[in-house]
């Protein structure tokens, strides 16, 4: 018999806290065989820790997401707060744009507002936005261009992120967002466990939005998140994610998508 979703919904996360652990005496382990110094001074010492550091940052993700796996079943909305979503977004956008060249591609951020306040769960909206650049940074070829764009139509804010890649067969649309429950389902690495883009339809439904895709084969793919454009009142306490652990936020997102040079000391200056 097969679990069903609430019981894999439960499991991940206990999953997940047991691998935390071991996770950081890793990395503890490495920073210590090759300390920032040394990696300075050596180039071949440097490649081979980025080497390490990035396989962390992988797996630091799949436990992120783990860990965020009961938020598939639950229907309790997230708490918000009212953000300048123009502000968040373009941040974001400028610090992966930075790491886009690497993989031979551009990043553009485009939106006609200079500022726009809306409620949002700040944490929540910025990991599903760096799965999306996550994807289509992963499946975008070298010389392509990713598109954010932000605006604000019939009292929806709309995000949305467009690439030029290599496209969703038709037969897979209709169930890109529970591919996860599919037998069979899962990508190879670096693809991951086929938990993110149901993470990211949960985290817009829970914030009384909604996630689609569109895409053709060979023309990209476009995800489009829709909000409702409108303001609680006050501070509200984020959701806690515990997204980054004190990391670098960008290269942990991205971390399945960019080359081992992202994390050479050099690239992270």
């Amino acid at each position: 018999m097969e679990p069903d979703q609430n019981q894999l919904a439960s499991l991940f996360p206990n999953i997940a806290a047991q691998l935390r652990g071991t996770l950081s005496n890793l990395h503890l382990a490495a920073a210590q065989l090759a300390p920032a110094g040394a990696r300075e001074e050596d180039p071949k010492l440097d490649a081979q820790a980025a080497l390490l550091d990035q396989s962390y940052y992988q797996l630091l993700r799949l436990v992120n997401s783990l860990s965020s796996a009961a938020y598939l079943t639950s229907d309790t909305p997230l708490p918000l707060q009212d953000r300048d979503i123009v502000d968040l977004v373009s941040g974001l956008c400028d610090r992966a744009a930075a790491l886009a060249p690497l993989l031979g591609l551009e990043l553009r951020f485009v939106c006609a507002m200079d500022r726009h306040i809306c409620a949002i769960a700040p944490d929540a909206l910025e990991q599903l936005l760096y799965h999306l650049l996550s994807n289509a940074f992963k499946f975008t070829p070298s010389g392509g261009t990713v598109t954010v764009e932000l605006r604000v139509r019939q009292k929806h804010v709309l995000l949305s992120v467009a690439d030029t890649g290599c496209g969703i067969p038709e037969e897979r649309l209709a169930t890109l967002f529970d591919r996860y429950l599919q037998s069979g389902a899962i990508d190879p690495p670096p693809h991951g466990l086929g938990l993110g883009l149901p993470l990211c339809r949960r985290i817009a439904e829970r914030q009384g939005g909604a996630l689609m895709a569109e895409s053709h084969p060979g023309k990209g793919s476009r995800f489009i998140l829709s909000l409702p454009d409108r303001q609680v009142g006050g501070g509200v306490s984020d959701v806690p994610f515990d997204y980054s652990g004190g990391f670098n936020r960008t290269l942990l997102a991205l971390a399945d998508a960019l080359p081992p040079q992202a994390f050479l000391l050099r690239s992270q200056d």
